[in-house]
This record gives structure tokens, sequence and C-alpha cells, in this order.
């Protein structure tokens, strides 16, 4: 089994319960999909446990503003959290997720950020038409924070949803397991408040975090779940074809 996770955005706290979990289900390998860094206070703590469990790790579109010096075109509550971490994060870590790949395929599985028009930063809405045009029968991203699993005409498709900020309405950490012909979709409590607290600590007025208990963006948004076509989420799995 390989464990897949993204868009993790610094919340350390949350990344060890994933990683615990995935432990004890006794997983053989775990990817990641991209976005170590944005929004949450503790980037070096992600970056360095990824790489001390050499977990595979793609570029996301927050690593890359980290990476770059851009900042986020769509969000000014990002780029106050990025300015805070590239004043934290080691030369190490930046110069690491500089290194990130944008897509790979491992595994078995064509993964990006995104999506595969844009792999750092589109967001996805799967559909026959879109996956007829990419090769291949196995795909995964994240980038939406919204969990997904598709199937149609021979391609199979998932996003684990966001580790460290779900912006469903479930305020659960999320991941997905890959057993080789199947996707499955996880979710698991972690100390939210643990988290809080040390945002608290490093500054962060509660606008930044106070989301994280309703599985929302920052401002308390809820992401359009209508993005996300409602297709083999029957128990949720998406099936072999």
């Amino acid at each position: 089994m390989i464990g897949i996770i993204s868009d993790i955005h610094g919340n350390y706290v949350a990344l060890s319960a994933v990683l615990t979990q995935l432990d004890e289900m006794g997983v053989s390998e775990i990817i990641c999909l991209g976005d170590i860094g944005g929004y949450y206070c503790q980037i070096n703590e992600c970056c360095e446990e990824l790489q001390n469990r050499k977990i595979f790790s793609l570029m996301g579109n927050h690593d890359w503003y980290l990476a770059t010096g851009e900042g986020c075109p769509r969000s000014n509550s990002a780029n106050v959290c990025l300015d805070f971490q590239r004043g934290v994060i080691s030369s190490a870590n930046l110069d690491w997720l500089a290194s990130l790949p944008s897509e790979a395929n491992i595994y078995g599985i064509n993964i990006v950020h995104g999506g595969w028009r844009n792999p750092i930063d589109e967001y996805l809405n799967p559909t026959k038409k879109y996956f007829s045009e990419i090769s291949g029968r196995y795909f995964a991203s994240g980038h939406t924070h919204v969990q997904c699993n598709w199937s149609g005409e021979g391609k199979i498709y998932c996003n684990p949803g966001s580790v460290g900020q779900p912006r469903d309405g479930d305020p659960r950490t999320a991941f997905a397991i890959w057993d080789g012909s199947l996707f499955s979709l996880h979710r698991i409590d972690y100390d939210i408040h643990c988290l809080q607290q040390t945002m608290m600590a490093a500054g962060f007025a509660p606008y930044y975090y106070e989301n994280l208990d309703r599985g929302r963006q920052i401002g308390n948004k809820i992401d359009d779940l209508s993005l996300i076509p409602p297709i083999h989420h029957d128990n949720n799995q998406a099936g072999k074809l």
C-alpha cells in the first residue's frame, strides 16, 4: 500500500498525526503531492520530516512562491503567511523546496500538484474529456483541499484532500491510500488546538487559524464542492475498471 498526502501547508501537528496513522496501516511508501509550505508556522518541521523519511515530494504553488520569492496573486492572507515562512525557513529547506519536481510518474500513478495543463497551479475538475487527452490510467493531484475519487473511460483519479487545511467543512486531516488498483480516502482527528496555540505564539491573529476548527479556508469560506463532480464517491473508493 502507498500513502498519498498533499497540502500540508506548514501544519506539522496534522502531518505527524497522518504519518503515525499511515505507519499503523502498514504502508510501504508515502508520496506527497506538494504544498509543504504556506499558511502555518511549522515549515521547517514539515520539510525536515519529509526529508528524513525520504518521502517523494512534488512542488506545489506555495512551495514555488517560497522558492522564487513570488507572491500569491489570489490572497493577501496567503502572502502574510508566506512572508513569515520566508523569515524562518532554513536555507537548506528552501533549497530542498526549490529542487522538487512539478510532476512525476511513480508506483504507476501519474502525479502533479494541480493539474496536467498546469502542474503547479490548476484547480482540477475531472471529466472524461479532460482525461481522454492524457496518457495513462491512474492519476492523483491535490491543490483543491477537497477529497475526490473519480473514474471514467478507463481512467482513475484521486485527490487525497489536505493534510494541513481541509476546506470541505470537515476539520479532520485528510489523506489517501493506493493499493495498486484502488484509491481509498481517509480522515482522522488531530490536535487542532495545539497548532492554533503554536500559531498564536508565533504572533498570528486568530483570523489565520480559527478556520481550522471548521474545516475551511482562512476567512471561513468553504470550497465549492460542485467543482468536483460526485462520481464514484460510494464507499470512498474509485473502483477497478
